[in-house]
């Protein structure tokens, strides 16, 4: 990978990095340069980096501020509330009500209804957080939006607790009172995802890099990039924590009842609000922009008309090297001709800002496919399980292999992989980390493949377990498992991180929904799989989607793999405007 491979670097205002030596013997910048914001104000044991060590030394990550560990901590409880509830809706949905010898369930409505509800209810999840975003950017702000969509999602909550009672699900409530909850949880956790995780990387706000002195007398380079990168690590450490609730309430489905399985994760919810609410004094608050998306929807309609009439006219922009200049170009009020029109609010900054987030939006193309392999451990994966010996754990218990290995990796990843790479010279940058996310994928999903065709090469039952349990163990399932949680690692920490990295301040809830809604296109196509997703036919459906994510994962890198040596160039011009 040598130099080629650089990291995401998010955009930050340019400062210059001379330095002058004060009385102290601390190296401080001068005053005739750009000042430094009140949060880039430097400790006693803090000082400017030279040019040099700007350029040499290994960026490390700064300290995570508390006020965010309070949002990772909010993160935590509600997604365990989130996976506690939707861990058990496999079984839930497809299984009678205290069937004798069989899994536990509810419904009853076999296994296409379970996953078709299973896919629509990731798909809603995935597209509210559009309108979330939409809300908090334009009006309300993160931390409102937040709050009130909490409220939602508890409401769904109650719901489904309270028909998932035995009296309920014998009297035919169960199911109109799991779609009720499914559309109430949906719309609750939308406007929770698409403003939690940029608010918490707003927590941090120092902007330049710095020289830290250790207790140690070690100086370290402290990087905005670096720490952004880590923060987001832990964040979704913090969500595969929380995953795990899927144990706790598949074992109380499965020893106890659905009820007390669903009141748990609605219990912990009412511990998110609480916990979110106590920093409302404390968080660092980006205050909401107005009609942001009018405004770029306006900005890129412009660019359309005026590229086109340009094209007419034989007036065409053309960049430094003489070739033709992007249509976003044509929407800069310094390539306008005459006076503006009353439409045009923006300046030439704004369609900078607009172009570098769409060209993150094109790189979110291609995860729906990913999510389309990561949807099957909740679903295809569990049904894959329910056909093997688990012994006395539920088969739905399996799923939660995948957080227990992003647990112990990710840290291993933050604290030894990355930082022993930069002191190698190697940054992986944020396209090539994707690609290996979506080539692990693809080689879970073969596996996956090739444990199906064991099972149905294993007697009593063979290719059509329904009536029981084959002699072969879950065990098997392991590896599958392990790498989706390392193609998580790569490609879906990498996502969230580069949404927030390359959207301009205006518009990260907007870019981060735009990521978010790549789910409902994993959905969408799970839905075209429906019919490939009972026995005898899951050997074909882990195969096509292992083919389909390898294919695209080689796309995606033929495409995108210029963005990091860009990402490189960037920054080198970003330094070179700096020394100057």
């Amino acid at each position: 990978m040598g130099n080629d491979i650089e990291t995401g670097q998010e955009h930050l205002p340019e400062y210059s990095y001379e330095t002058a030596k004060s009385s102290n013997g601390m190296l401080e910048k001068p005053s005739s340069v750009h000042e430094a914001t009140e949060h880039d104000e430097l400790a006693e044991n803090e000082r400017w980096p030279t040019p040099e060590e700007e350029r040499t030394w290994e960026r490390v990550a700064d300290n995570v501020p508390s006020k965010a560990f309070l949002i990772i901590v909010t993160e935590f409880c509600e997604r365990f509330t989130y996976y506690g509830v939707s861990g058990i809706f496999q079984n839930y949905i497809q299984n009678e009500y205290k069937a004798s010898g069989s899994n536990p369930g509810a419904i009853g409505g076999g296994k296409h209804m379970a996953t078709g509800l299973g896919n629509f209810f990731q798909f809603w999840c995935y597209i509210t957080p559009i309108l979330a975003a939409v809300i908090a950017d334009q009006w309300w702000g993160k931390y409102k939006t937040i709050l009130v969509f909490a409220v939602v999602y508890l409401v769904g909550d109650l719901i489904l607790t309270l028909t998932s009672i035995p009296s309920s699900i014998r009297s035919g409530g169960a199911l109109p009172g799991l779609v009720v909850a499914m559309i109430v949880i949906g719309l609750g956790t939308g406007g929770i995802k698409a403003n939690v995780s940029p608010m918490v990387a707003e927590q941090y706000q120092r902007q330049r890099p710095f020289v830290r002195r250790l207790k140690s007398g070690k100086e370290v380079l402290v990087d905005r990039a670096t720490t952004v990168q880590s923060i987001f690590n832990w964040f979704y450490w913090a969500i595969n924590v929380g995953s795990l609730s899927a144990i706790a309430t598949s074992e109380l489905e499965h020893n106890v009842d659905f009820w007390p399985a669903y009141l748990l994760p609605t219990l912990m919810f009412v511990v998110c609000i609480a916990v979110f609410w106590a920093g409302r004094n404390t968080y660092v608050l980006t205050p909401p922009t107005g009609s942001i998306l009018l405004k770029a929807m306006r900005c890129m309609t412009t660019g359309f008309k005026q590229s086109r009439a340009a094209k007419k006219a034989d007036n065409a922009i053309l960049d430094d090297a003489g070739k033709g200049s992007s249509w976003i170009e044509y929407a800069k009020p310094s390539n306008m001709s005459g006076s503006l029109p009353a439409s045009v609010t923006w300046d030439d900054a704004f369609v900078d800002e607009l172009r570098r987030t769409l060209r993150a939006c094109k790189v979110f193309l291609f995860f729906p496919v990913y999510w389309l392999c990561y949807g099957q451990i909740t679903n295809n994966l569990v049904s894959q399980a329910g056909e093997m010996n688990t012994g006395s754990v539920p088969n739905d218990i399996m799923q939660n292999i995948d957080p227990l290995f992003l647990i112990v990796f990710i840290p291993i990843f933050d604290k030894l992989i990355y930082p022993g790479l930069r002191r190698c010279g190697i940054v992986i940058g944020p396209v090539t980390r994707i690609f290996i996310g979506f080539i692990l994928a693809a080689v879970a999903m073969a596996y996956a493949a090739i444990v199906q065709h064991l099972v149905y090469s294993t007697g009593p039952h063979y290719d059509h377990p329904g009536a029981g349990h084959n002699d072969i163990s879950a065990a098997i399932q392991i590896p599958a498992y392990a790498f989706v949680a390392w193609s998580e690692i790569f490609a879906s920490i990498t996502g969230l991180e580069y949404a927030y990295t390359r959207a301009p301040a205006s518009m990260k809830s907007i870019v981060m929904s735009v990521f978010l809604f790549t789910n409902c296109g994993g959905a969408v196509l799970a839905f075209c799989f429906n019919s490939i997703t009972s026995d005898p036919h899951l050997v074909k459906n882990f195969a096509v989607v292992s083919g389909l994510m390898g294919g695209f994962a080689f796309l995606f890198y033929a495409c995108f793999f210029k963005y990091d040596r860009q990402s490189r160039d960037e920054e080198r011009q970003q330094q070179q405007q700096s020394f100057s």
